[in-house]
This record gives C-alpha cells, structure tokens and sequence, in this order.
C-alpha cells in the first residue's frame, strides 16, 4: 500500500511539474486545448502541422492586440510579414465565441482586422451616421462612439465607409483559396463585400471552411449560429490566446468521454486512431525495452563494478571469520 501511494505521488508531481512548465512557456492556463472539430483541417486523413481534430494544441497568453492577421502576414511592406502558424500565413487564434463565457471557444486564422478611424458621438446609442460600439472611446473619452470610417491593417484599406477585399494575390498580395464552392464552378478566392462591421475586431476563419467566415462578411458565407446569433468580430477582449505547436492525437481519448454539446470523435481523422494506438503501444514498451539495456550499462559502469568486488571482498572475509 505504501508503495502506490508513493508511485501515486510521484506520477502527480510529474503532471504538476510539466502543466507547470507549459504554464511558464506559454503564460496562459490551462497552456492546451483540445481540438474538437475538423473546420482547421488541410487534409482530410490528418496531418502533422495543421490541426486536426483531436489534436492538442498549446495557447499561448494573449492580449489580442499582438495578434497577426493573414492580410499583414502576407504583405511584403509590413514588419510581420512571412509570419505564419499551422501551415498558413498569419495567427491561429483561440477566442469565446461572441465573448460568452459558457461556449466552447473557437480555434480559427485571424484573416484581416477591422479598426475604427473616424467616429463621433452618439445619441443615447443612436447614430445618425456609421455604427454605435460602445466600448469605443468617444470624443470626449466616454466609452461609446458612432464609428464612420474604417481601416484594415496590412492593405491600403483607410477610411472607408465598408470594407470591401478580394484576397486574389492582386487587390492585395495575399491570396486565399476557398477551394470549390458549393455550385462546383471551380477555384474561387476569398472577397469581402460592402461589410460594415458591428464592432472593432478580427475576421476569422476555419482554415477548412472554404470561405463561410464566422462573421458573415464572405460572400459565400451566411455566417455561423451562436447563441446570440451571428458571431461578430473578435474583440482583443475576446481572445483567449494564440495558437502554439500541437501535441498530435493525445486529445481524442478526452474527445471519447466529452459530452454536451462536444462532437465527439465523430470528426477526428481515423489515421489519428492507428498513431494513437502505435503511441500508447511504445509508451508501454519503452521501460520493457530499456530495462535490459540500463542494466547492461549498470553492470559494466566503473561504480558497479567496484561495488561488486567490495561485495566479493565481504563474503570473502565473512568466509574467513566463520572458519
């Protein structure tokens, strides 16, 4: 009994030593999610760099304002540029969903950021021009202002009344593919039209979603239900982190007991499955595999070897006394 509890202790101390570590490299606790659906997937089958689901990925802490999108990561002009995570240019970022608490976050590429140029005051929340936000300072420095203009980071969008981008390597340099889309007329890229914004924030996208964006701007897209509707841009206030390296496949024995509203494994690659299986199988193997070896070099180290010729030398003299 005293032998468990103690091999109990030290297995707990480990995990606690290595979510400790994770929390120290990333600054964010937890430091890992688990991914539950297939909307980052680039291959269908799984792949290692892209995230998959059931995958675990680290979160590094973030305050939304250090965020790279895809429009500045592919501009050659700016300082992020050639910035990219998981297998495309710009951030992976994890965020709540419309800002709700008790929703299972989101883990998409932040595409482009909408900021506020001009703005003007309000009337009790009413605008007579632009849109009200009322977390944006005002004129006077009361938060809630009209906002009329905006600005896109990373283009030569300035002080427009909507946001209107096509992601074709030519409008911008960046170019987005969305794959086929849904009537099989071949390759489109991703285009914003005529958007106007709710809100200050991040346009984001599944890397898998081929261009039904979360915020309704694409015009392939009708945006994503959440609770309270259509998701709107991602407030800085809104993220949760940004996206590290990933930890392949350990996430789908979580996935197997998630319920509610989880998917489950219903989306997680079935190659992820066989690695899984071939994991495990090394992780109990290696002690078995390396037990012989540590012994062989135990017995031929220079200590072990000393120590068994004062062994040798004991018997001897204890031979001695009893003669």
């Amino acid at each position: 009994m005293r032998t468990l509890v103690r091999e109990l202790l030290l297995a707990g101390g480990m995990i606690a030593i290595l979510v400790l570590a994770m929390w120290a490299h990333t600054g964010s606790m937890p430091p890992l999610v688990v991914v539950e659906s297939s909307s980052m997937v680039h291959e269908p089958k799984g792949e290692i760099g892209s995230i998959d689901a059931g995958d675990l990925v680290l979160v590094h802490s973030s305050n939304g304002e250090d965020v790279v999108t895809f429009a500045e990561a592919t501009n050659s002009s700016n300082p992020h540029y050639g910035v990219e995570n998981h297998g495309m240019p710009g951030d992976v970022i994890i965020y709540k969903r419309n800002g709700e608490e008790d929703s299972t976050p989101i883990i998409h590429r932040a595409i482009l950021e909408a900021k506020a140029n001009q703005t003007t005051d309000h009337d009790n929340g009413v605008c007579e021009q632009g849109v009200y936000d009322s977390k944006t300072p005002g004129l006077n420095g009361e938060n809630g202002a009209c906002i009329i203009t905006w600005d896109v980071p990373g283009t030569d969008i300035r002080n427009v009344e909507s946001i209107n981008i096509s992601f074709d390597g030519q409008d911008v340099e960046g170019k987005y593919e969305c794959g086929i889309d849904a009537a099989g007329h071949g390759e489109f890229t991703l285009k914003i039209v005529d958007w106007v914004p709710s809100h200050p924030g991040y346009l984001t996208l599944g890397d898998n979603n081929r261009c039904s964006d979360d915020q309704g701007a694409a015009v392939t897209s009708s945006g994503i239900q959440a609770a309270s509707g259509l998701i709107g841009p991602v407030r800085n206030e809104w993220v949760i982190g940004i996206s590290g390296s990933e930890i392949p496949w350990l996430g789908v024995v979580k996935l197997m007991v998630s319920g509610g509203d989880s998917p489950g494994i219903s989306q997680v690659p079935g190659s992820s499955f066989l690695y899984l299986i071939i994991l495990i199988g090394a992780i109990l193997a290696l002690p078995m595999a390396f037990d012989p070896i540590a012994r062989k070099l135990l017995k031929s180290s220079p200590e072990m070897i000393e120590a068994e010729r004062e062994e040798a030398f004991s018997k001897m003299l204890k031979i001695g006394e009893e003669e």
